[in-house]
C-alpha cells in the first residue's frame, strides 16, 4: 500500500473505532517533523501527547536502544538484570524519592497508585479494611481501564463501562476549599493532576498545588501527583509540581519516561509508602524490562542536565506570547506553560476538530479536545523558527476562515 486513501480505508475497516485520527499517514520523522506516505512534511505540534518531548528519533535515546536490542531485552521481574538497578537509583533521585515501581503503560501507573495507597491507607494509616476513599477531580484523565473510567467525568469516557469501582469522591478541580470538605478519617489520598491536559491544558489558580499538599500533610493523606503529561520538562520544569515548589507524596510517570520509542511508566514513592508492596501483590512481566530501563535511563540523565526544562520555558514563552496575540482574532483564551497550550477558538467560527484539519493542510499537525479548543504541545526540541511558523499558520487559518 502506498496510498493514503488506502491506508485509511484498510484501518478504518479492519481496527476498532476508538479514535477519530486526522486522515494523515506517517511514515517517517525526525526531530519535531514528520513525514507522510505522499512525501509530506509536516510539524509535529502533538508530540504523541507529551510521549515525544525529546523529539521523534533522538540520537541519544535511539542510541541506547539499540544498544541494548542487540544485548537483552527481557527476562521477566523473576530475576534480576544489569539495567535494573541504574534505572531504579537514577529515578528515584530524579524525583527525590527512596524507591521506584515500574510499569509500562500510563493507565497502569495510576492503577498501581491507586492500590499503593489503598494498601498504605489500611496498613499504616489503620483505615477499616474496604473503606479507603481517594478524592479525584472533575475533567479528570489517568487513563482508561474500568476502574480509571469509573470516576472520570467526560461522559465519551466513562458511558457504558459500568458497573463502576467504589471508593472515589469527585471534586472541583482548582478549589482547595473542595479537597477539605471530602476528607474524612477513611481518606487515604488526593490524585490530581497538576496541569489537566485532556481537559484542555487547565492550570490551576496560583497557590493551589500548595494548598493541597498542606491539607494532604495535615490529614495524614497521601497526594498524588499524576505527572504522566506535565511531567518531564514539558512545563519548563523537571516536574509541574515544581512551579510551586511542592513535592507530592507520589510521583505518577509515564508518556515522556520511554522516550517515544517504548512504553514505560512508574510511581515513585519513600519507602514508607512504596515499602507495603511485598511479593505477588503487583507486577507486570514487562514493567522494567531491560530495554525500557535502558531507554528511561537515558531519558532520566537527559533532564538531569537541566537543558530540556530551560528549552521549554524559554521557547514556551514565545508560544505563548504569539497565541496571545491571537486573541480577538478568531482565539478567545490561552492557557498552559511552558511548551504546552490549550487554544480556545471562537466556537461561532470552527470546531478544535476542523481547526485541526485546517492546520494540518497548511503543514501542522495538532488535536483538537473538548469541542473548539486545540492543544499545542511540540517537541522540546523544536526551533524557534519552527514553533513560530507554526503559530503563524494558525492565524493563517483563523484568518481565512474570519473571511
Amino acid at each position: 500500500m502506498t496510498g493514503t486513501d488506502e491506508f485509511i480505508e484498510l484501518s478504518e475497516r479492519r481496527s476498532a473505532h476508538n479514535y477519530h485520527p486526522l486522515p494523515v499517514v506517517i511514515s517517517e520523522a525526525q526531530g519535531a517533523w514528520v513525514v507522510d506516505v505522499e512525501g509530506r512534511r509536516f510539524l509535529d505540534c502533538l508530540s504523541g501527547y507529551s510521549s515525544l518531548n525529546f523529539g521523534h528519533g533522538n540520537p541519544q535515546i535511539v542510541a541506547a536502544a539499540q544498544e541494548q536490542l542487540s544485548r537483552l531485552t527481557l527476562t521477566s521481574r523473576a530475576f534480576f538484570h544489569d539495567r535494573f538497578a541504574d534505572f531504579a537509583a537514577g529515578l528515584g533521585d530524579l524525583t527525590g524519592k527512596d524507591m521506584v515501581l515500574p510499569m509500562n503503560t500510563g493507565a497502569e501507573a495510576v492503577e498501581t497508585a491507586i492500590k499503593v495507597a489503598r494498601k498504605w491507607g489500611y496498613e499504616v494509616k489503620g483505615v477499616t479494611p474496604d473503606r479507603a476513599n481517594i478524592v479525584v477531580m472533575e475533567d479528570n484523565f489517568h487513563g482508561r481501564t474500568t476502574t480509571i473510567v469509573g470516576f472520570s467525568t467526560d461522559p465519551d469516557a466513562r458511558g457504558g463501562f459500568g458497573p463502576y469501582t467504589p471508593g472515589f469522591r469527585i471534586v472541583k478541580y482548582g478549589s482547595a476549599e473542595a479537597v477539605r470538605e471530602a476528607i474524612d478519617a477513611d481518606t487515604v489520598a488526593v490524585l490530581l493532576e497538576p496541569i489537566q491536559g485532556e481537559a484542555g491544558v487547565l492550570v490551576p489558580p496560583d497557590g493551589y498545588l500548595t494548598q493541597v499538599r498542606e491539607l494532604c500533610t495535615a490529614e495524614n493523606v497521601l497526594m498524588i501527583a499524576d505527572e504522566i503529561q506535565s511531567g518531564l520538562g514539558r512545563t519548563g520544569e523537571t516536574f509541574a509540581c515544581d512551579h510551586e515548589g511542592v513535592v507530592p507524596d507520589v510521583y505518577v510517570l509515564g508518556k515522556a519516561l520511554g522516550g517515544g520509542v517504548v512504553p514505560v511508566s512508574a510511581i515513585t514513592a519513600n519507602a514508607d509508602v512504596l515499602g507495603v508492596i511485598g511479593p505477588g501483590q503487583h507486577g507486570s512481566t514487562f514493567g522494567g524490562n531491560p530495554l525500557a530501563c535502558a531507554v528511561a535511563s537515558t531519558v532520566v540523565g537527559m533532564l538531569a542536565t537541566g537543558e530540556y526544562q530551560a528549552r521549554a520555558r524559554e521557547l514556551g514563552a514565545v508560544m505563548h506570547e504569539e497565541l496571545r496575540a491571537l486573541i480577538g482574532h478568531g482565539v478567545v483564551a490561552v492557557r498552559g506553560r511552558g511548551l504546552w497550550a490549550g487554544v480556545d477558538i471562537d466556537p461561532s467560527l470552527a470546531s478544535g476538530r476542523e481547526i485541526s484539519e485546517a492546520l494540518m493542510a497548511h503543514g501542522v499537525l495538532a488535536k483538537d479536545t473538548h469541542g473548539s479548543t486545540v492543544r499545542l504541545a511540540p517537541p522540546l526540541v523544536v526551533s524557534e523558527d519552527d514553533l513560530r511558523w507554526a503559530i503563524g499558520r494558525l492565524g493563517a487559518v483563523l484568518e481565512e476562515l474570519a473571511r
